[in-house]
């Protein structure tokens, strides 16, 4: 019998897979049906009652600076000294209408191709997350529970064991994470569709989203991957959640605070949500406000750090071959008891 079937045979029949990806899967569907209650179409009555509603604000921007007149009238009559009124009261006036943008007051509509992209992030934060927890889990078990030492009797080879192990999660995830993404894609357009707009979707569009879909798998792919090598480095599923734990809310808070009390510059790049969220976006540009880079017309503009996806691919490719070489080396010179 092959020995991968068996794992990704295993892996499928047990409960905690299946109830974290039916948790994960959950998350999901609330947040489409929250993005399709809060959304509506846009057609004529909202654009007149928005209409209707600039100018109601308009009037009420009138009355105020009238108000606000006249108390600045009988405040210099009386004599009194008031900071916060102009010498003279008649520059105390309301804006024009057409400062009241109607766009303004129109309802929340979800259009496909300025929000979808941004929506991929969190299909590929719950993806990451059931492969992080899976991951860890699977292998974490079968140390707790004798069976890594049971199976190794009927396949002696440790290292070839322990990548088929890895081999099915990373098989299983992809098997969620492809028709998950499809129907996440299928879902989006169907919320623009009846509470959007589907306008100025190209070709070049979907290549751009359908990339973005792929990074989020390989983001999916990569936390499966640290799940399960650090849960068989410790030879515990609590060694990789805990350790996750202790690096984000000791380390990373911890270090964020450290940095904002130094003064750091960009202490944003020393965290590692930063370069999750900068593999999803391409690109992101980091500004430190406390130092300026003076323009040609005077501007004070801030010192910015741009960081890409390919900063964020090299840190995932160091943290693999880091986590998953001490796991391979540790299931090859430790005794398995």
């Amino acid at each position: 019998m092959s020995l991968f079937r068996t794992e990704l045979r295993r892996l499928g029949k047990r409960r905690f897979t299946r109830w974290t990806t039916a948790a994960g899967l959950l998350v999901l569907l609330l947040i489409v049906a929250g993005l399709f209650v809060s959304n509506q179409k846009i057609g004529p009555e909202q654009r007149a009652e928005a209409r209707r509603a600039a100018d109601g604000h308009y009037r009420d921007q009138v009355r105020w600076v009238e108000q606000e007149r006249a108390d600045c009238e009988r405040a210099k009559a009386a004599g009194e000294q008031v900071d916060y009124y102009p010498v003279d009261c008649a520059e105390i006036t309301p804006p024009a209408r057409e400062a009241i943008e109607d766009q303004w007051f129109l309802p929340s509509t979800f259009d496909f191709r300025d929000g979808a992209d941004g929506m991929m992030i969190p299909l590929a934060g719950i993806l990451a997350l059931i492969g992080f927890v899976v991951g860890a889990s699977f292998v974490g078990a079968e140390w707790s529970t004798g069976g890594m030492m049971n199976l190794l009797l009927w396949r002696p080879r440790r290292l070839t064991v322990l990548l088929t192990k890895l081999a099915a999660v990373l098989t299983g995830l992809l098997a969620l994470a492809v028709p998950a993404t499809a129907l996440w894609f299928g879902s989006l357009w169907l919320i623009a569709t009846f509470r959007g707009s589907t306008e100025r979707v190209t070709s070049g569009v979907w290549q751009s989203l359908l990339l973005t879909g792929v990074r989020g798998m390989v983001l999916a792919l990569v936390a499966a991957t640290l799940g399960f090598a650090l849960a068989s480095l410790g030879r515990r599923t609590a060694t990789a959640l805990g350790g996750v734990i202790a690096v984000m809310v000791v380390g990373q808070i911890g270090i964020g605070i450290l940095l904002d009390a130094a003064q750091v510059r960009f202490a944003e790049a020393w965290l590692l949500p930063t370069y999750a969220y900068t593999w999803m976006a391409k690109s992101i540009k980091l500004e430190d406000w406390r130092s300026c880079s003076a323009s040609y017309t005077g501007e004070c503009n801030p010192t910015t750090l741009e960081l890409t996806w390919q900063h964020s691919s090299a840190l995932f490719t160091a943290a693999i071959v880091l986590c998953l070489g001490a796991a391979l080396w540790a299931m090859r010179r430790r005794d398995i008891a």
